[in-house]
């Protein structure tokens, strides 16, 4: 027994066979538990589960599991109540926990129970406790360490295994590792001193952004993520380094905005940190632009362009973009879009006219033939142009419920807001969505989040005008 055990803790060491590897859309086909005290096992939990569909022959010829074995066995919903019973104030433990783990969320889920227990993965303190290992999948792991598993890709087979090697963790000097690692999923005094077990109950498994307040009420934390509840928890599990733990001390109370969409979360989530300046956000970093697109002006006053590593210049790029080979697509598109020089675009070099000139595609601005403003208000139109390439556009995105869509407006290459439509209604008309757009601040901030959005193809829909 470890010198650091403590008998105020118990642990479920779970593992799960299913008809497939998706924990949304697959169902479980067999279920074991292992109640282990820290010293040994105290009780036990094995079931064949009906998953109300076929196994595919692939799965069965894995699992030795098949549609007959199961055909009599108790559905999902008929053991559901045994397992939250079993489990009750356990950490679950599994081996490659998000796969056991999700799989029992979604099967509640769809019961309309929120299943939730404090988990911590094998694999991963395996990782941290038992160095050299060639690998740390189960089998191979149990191999090396000598560990004979009875019933390979069984549920109770693999969870036995499981459990010994859970115990060969125990015995070393786990505690901080287990600390590090737990991933705390339901309340704790010791994870949330100032915070109340309704609150962090009833955060939500959603899209938006969180803010986290002091003990008067100020807002000290603002932050986003596609599970709201998920993300505050592993602020309070990981509360590692000083910021992080001074964080944690603060905290008093936790509040959400649902956004349904990623991008809209991104927009307001850059909106209420310059507006509330929270003391524990730190400025928003770029760090996967290496590129940009910088504006100068020629001698003569007229606007030109090139494509520069943002790490030999000191000022602020026009756009940043990943690649240097994008940038100068951009430029290109830019210059047949709005009749540029490519002299002045930094993709020709000539001591004289550009080539567009003599084959008429330019207005001579490389020779002085162009005046300086009225080719600078075409040049000024592209920078625009670099950030969006559609100047006037709906960004559609998913919104806070099924009947709902998110809708972000750019018009005339600046951001307007965002809103929420109502799909039942029906809209399509831009007249109709600018309807119920919320204004907000366009920045370069925003600019730079939308065109990363579009670059990435990451939106839902993209609806021009």
């Amino acid at each position: 027994m470890s010198l650091f055990f403590r008998k105020d803790k118990m642990y479920a060491i779970v593992d799960i066979e299913s008809t497939g590897g998706i924990s949304f859309t697959d169902k479980i086909t067999e279920i074991a538990i292992f109640i282990h005290d820290g010293e040994k096992i105290v009780d036990e939990f094995t079931s064949l589960v009906n998953p109300e569909r076929d196994i595919p022959p692939f799965i069965s010829r894995l699992t030795g599991i098949t549609n007959e074995m199961v055909a009599d066995a108790p559905k999902f919903y008929e053991i559901a109540k045994q397992i939250v019973e079993i489990t009750k104030d356990c950490i679950f433990v599994a081996h490659n926990v998000g796969f056991d783990y999700n799989f029992l969320k979604s099967e509640f889920k769809a019961l309309g129970f929120n299943y939730r227990r404090n988990n911590l993965c094998t694999i991963q303190t395996s990782r941290q406790l038992i160095k050299g290992m060639s690998s740390y999948g189960l089998g191979k792991l149990c191999t090396e360490l000598g560990i004979k598993i009875e019933g390979r890709h069984r549920a109770r087979g693999d969870a036995f295994a499981t459990v010994k090697v859970f115990e060969l963790l125990l015995s070393k000097n786990y505690e901080p590792v287990f600390e590090q690692l737990l991933n705390i999923d339901t309340y704790s005094i010791k994870h949330h001193p100032n915070i109340s077990k309704e609150t962090i109950d009833n955060l939500d498994e959603k899209t938006g952004i969180y803010y986290m307040h002091d003990k008067n009420g100020e807002i000290i934390y603002v932050g986003k993520s596609k599970n709201i509840r998920h993300r505050v928890m592993s602020h309070f599990a990981a509360a590692q380094t000083k910021k992080g733990q001074l964080l944690k001390n603060e905290v008093s109370d936790i509040t959400y905005e649902e956004t349904g969409s990623e991008l809209v979360a991104l927009l307001l989530e850059s909106h209420e940190i310059k507006k509330n300046q929270p003391k524990f956000n730190s400025a928003q970093k770029w760090g996967k632009f290496r590129y940009g697109i910088y504006q100068f002006f020629s001698p003569e006053g007229y606007i030109t362009f090139s494509v520069q590593r943002l790490k030999d210049f000191k000022k602020e790029p026009v756009a940043r973009v990943y690649a240097k080979s994008h940038g100068l697509n951009l430029l290109e598109k830019a210059l047949k879009k709005y009749r540029l020089c490519q002299k002045l675009c930094g993709l020709y070099e000539s001591r004289k006219e550009c080539f567009n000139y003599l084959v008429q595609e330019c207005n001579g601005a490389c020779v002085q033939k162009e005046g300086v403003e009225i080719y600078n208000e075409r040049a000024r139109i592209a920078i625009k142009f670099f950030l969006y390439e559609n100047e006037n556009f709906f960004i559609i995105e998913p919104g806070r419920h099924d009947q709902e869509k998110s809708v972000i407006h750019v018009e005339n290459g600046t951001y307007q807001g965002f809103g929420f439509v109502d799909i039942t209604e029906g809209f399509s008309a831009p007249e109709q969505l600018k309807e119920v757009i919320k204004p907000f601040e366009d920045n370069k901030d925003t600019a730079r989040i939308i065109s990363s959005f579009i670059r990435k193809g990451k939106y839902e829909k993209l609806i021009k005008y």
